[in-house]
């Protein structure tokens, strides 16, 4: 079974796709681009599915790289077999490479190593045959005796340590000791007597077991956590069973033997010494590489829900950074999210000067006719959502709503943050970022780094390169769903393009600022290193309003269609009797009746382009350079606080998914602390995402320990 056989055998698609897939990869095309103008080729492969393809592909071509490194490694050592090699080849996991491996690795001075050096394998050898003989062990063992061999005991005690070890190296016994520990072992933790857990975050890990393939993943990684703060005490533990039968498949004690009591000896020492650790190793391992996986999906899911929050454009801020003893920063910001002006107010503790602080903001809000109050999620935010309360009781015209800041001030300290903002102070510019994050989200939150922004559970637990990927990829399959306007996008935003990357998106923004704006997309080839295979890759996610052409305007190139099928998209209008300035309100009729008289196939057999890339086509030249942001609710805007002794059960009230885990969504519903949305409570086939605003009523109400219990009621 070739490569692309084994990937489409995997993931349930056509060979033919996963050929294309990688062949398209392989010629350095991005993810993002192939699944959008390349749907012919892939056969309209999702994103996720060219994702999943291309991590499969890594990891296999890993695979076989390693292989071939093993393969070399055992042949240097003139040990490799026709059938062990036939056994390495057929291997399909990492796992299963490494255990046939295992017995061929340059070891450290162990016992075993130490006793081979004495001469003993050939001892070693008849414990493992269990011959039968008239002799004792004791005598079987006295030709062995040598200078460094003083005793027959010594001489057995240093051959079981050979036969231990060659037990503990054994591919199928791993394998299936492994197979049964996943499967049936438990895993134990216990609270550390002398430990101290003052706010009992680990309680339920106390005395905790479970079997290991029921664990759920934030279950795993709360026990590593908690073993990594020496709180707690872990465990597996693999039943005798579960390896004894596997030891036995192949090392069989026969009472008949002498040597059966050194043979049983040495099973016990190899699995208690060697193998179940090497397995317990491995079990927890394995857990952790999956609750990673699971928690790292759900970081990028919910990174996706925060990126993808719609824009509130039109409103002119006031974004409030806010803070106890070194007071809030204020930051005014016009609609297209320009600084206007900025003030520092100390309505909390120990400055306490309230009455003022509302008085700086009522100022500022009539002066800058201020629409919308953008409040941090930090420290002091619910006392500070109090004050914004009050103001807009004050003045109809003016709404809040709070925002999560998280990387704020990552991006105040940075290079981009002084280049944007070089005449405020550090601690403003983190008020400008919170305000600009409401005008558009996604826009600014490329600028932080995507690990800083905290969308889940055990962030900085799991793997971080991983989860650097992951976030990474997320970014930039919302940054290319959505375009960018080439002309007024920052570096930050333009690294994310399909193609581009840091150092390119520097060039294009300071060419951007020596010649002026891009008159059109064939122009941004003027900006040095875009070379033919950057801007087939990046044009289509490149927008340009206005865009000029020698003889004329080319509304096209504000369009996600690709300048590769201008021709087509110019030759539809023309069909349909439009043109590419024709009134968007006409198109519609028009590309309809096109459609009634040529049907879809027909018109794209007719027009030489596939039925998919001549179905986004017809959907631009209705809605060109759609925001797909556009299709989700906005955000709520408040106009008064809540308090939890507001609270009382079967209150409904509407609420913003801020976070969603394995067990259910933590939702914003106004108060102080977000409540918590339990899975029970979800419907089976809702998916929530951050960002996502919906109806839920109060189940129960906890102040002591600040925890609110919400059903669900839905849009």
């Amino acid at each position: 079974m070739n490569l692309s056989e084994m990937i489409a055998q995997e993931l349930k698609v056509r060979p033919a796709q996963a050929t294309a897939v990688i062949s398209l990869l392989d010629s350095g095309n991005t993810i993002p681009f192939i699944a959008r103008y390349r749907k012919e080729m892939t056969g309209s492969l999702d994103e996720e599915q060219l994702r999943q393809i291309s991590s499969l592909l890594h990891k296999q071509r890993a695979l076989d790289e390693r292989r071939q490194t093993i393969l070399k490694a055992i042949g240097e050592q003139g040990k490799l077999t026709p059938e062990l090699a036939a056994q390495i080849q057929a291997a399909q996991t990492m796992t299963a490479l490494e255990d046939l491996y295992q017995p061929f690795k340059q070891k450290r001075y162990t016992r075993a190593a130490i006793a081979r050096e004495k001469g003993l394998q050939p001892l070693a050898e008849l414990i493992i045959a269990q011959i039968r003989t008239e002799e004792t062990a004791v005598q079987m063992a006295r030709p062995f005796l040598t200078d460094e061999v003083a005793t027959t005991e010594e001489a057995l005690a240093g051959a079981r340590d050979i036969v231990a070890e060659i037990i503990s190296d054994h591919a199928q016994i791993r394998q299936r000791v492994r197979g049964k520990a996943l499967q049936y072992g438990d895993l134990v933790s216990q609270k550390i007597k002398k430990a101290t857990d003052e706010r009992s975050v680990y309680r339920l890990y106390y005395d905790f077991k479970y079997r290991i393939n029921r664990l759920k993943p934030h279950q795993t990684l709360a026990i590593n956590r908690g073993e990594a703060e020496k709180i707690l005490r872990v465990k597996v533990e693999i039943a005798e069973r579960d390896w004894l039968i596997p030891v036995r498949q192949f090392f069989r004690p026969d009472r008949r033997s002498p040597l059966a009591g050194q043979l049983q000896t040495a099973m016990n020492d190899a699995a208690q010494r060697l193998l179940l650790p090497a397995i317990e190793r491995g079990a927890r391992r394995h857990l952790t590489e999956q609750a990673e996986a699971r928690a790292i999906q759900v970081f990028a899911q919910n990174m996706r829900g925060l990126l993808s929050q719609p824009p509130l454009a039109g409103h002119t801020v006031l974004a409030i950074d806010p803070g106890y003893r070194t007071g809030c920063k204020v930051a005014i910001l016009d609609a297209t999210g320009k600084a206007l002006d900025t003030a520092a107010i100390y309505p909390h503790p120990p400055q306490k000067r309230w009455d003022e602080a509302l008085k700086t903001l009522a100022m500022l809000i009539q002066r800058h006719d201020v629409s919308l109050i953008a409040i941090g999620n930090g420290t002091a935010s619910r006392e500070t959502e109090r004050l914004a309360a009050e103001l807009t009781r004050q003045l109809d015209s003016v709404h809040y709503l709070i925002v999560n800041e998280a990387g704020a001030s990552v991006y105040s300290a940075s290079k981009l943050a002084g280049a944007e903002l070089p005449e405020l102070d550090v601690t403003l510019r983190g008020a400008v970022s919170i305000g600009r994050r409401v005008q558009d989200p996604l826009a600014e939150l490329v600028k932080i780094d995507p690990k800083s922004i905290g969308v889940g559970l055990y962030q900085h637990d799991v793997n971080q390169k991983a989860l650097g990927e992951a976030l990474t990829a997320v970014v930039e399959s919302v940054v290319n769903q959505v375009g960018v306007d080439v002309n007024t996008a920052s570096p930050a935003l333009l690294t994310y393009v399909s193609g581009i990357g840091p150092k390119l998106a520097e060039r294009m923004v300071k060419y951007r600022e020596e010649h002026g704006r891009f008159v059109n997309r064939q122009a941004i080839t003027n900006v040095h290193g875009l070379g033919s295979k950057a801007f087939e890759q990046a044009a289509g996610f490149l927008r340009i309003r206005d865009g000029d052409k020698p003889d004329g305007n080319e509304p096209l190139d504000a369009s996600a269609i690709h300048p590769e099928s201008y021709g087509v998209a110019t030759a539809v209008l023309q069909r349909a009797g439009l043109n590419s300035s024709s009134p968007l309100a006409s198109r519609q009729p028009a590309l309809d009746k096109l459609l009634a008289q040529t049907p879809l196939a027909a018109l794209a057999a007719e027009l030489e382009t596939g039925v998919p890339t001549l179905t986004d086509i017809l959907e631009q030249l209705v809605r060109p350079g759609r925001d797909p942001r556009e299709d989700l609710p906005p955000p709520i805007l408040r106009n008064d606080v809540l308090s939890m002794a507001d609270l009382r059960p079967g209150m409904q009230l509407n609420g913003t998914v801020r976070n969603v885990v394995d067990f259910g969504a933590f939702v914003d519903i106004g108060v102080k602390q977000d409540g918590l949305l339990h899975r029970s409570q979800i419907p089976r086939r809702e998916a929530l995402s951050v960002g996502d605003v919906l109806a839920v009523k109060i189940l129960g109400v906890d102040s002591g320990r600040g925890r609110i219990s919400l059903g669900w009621v839905g849009d």
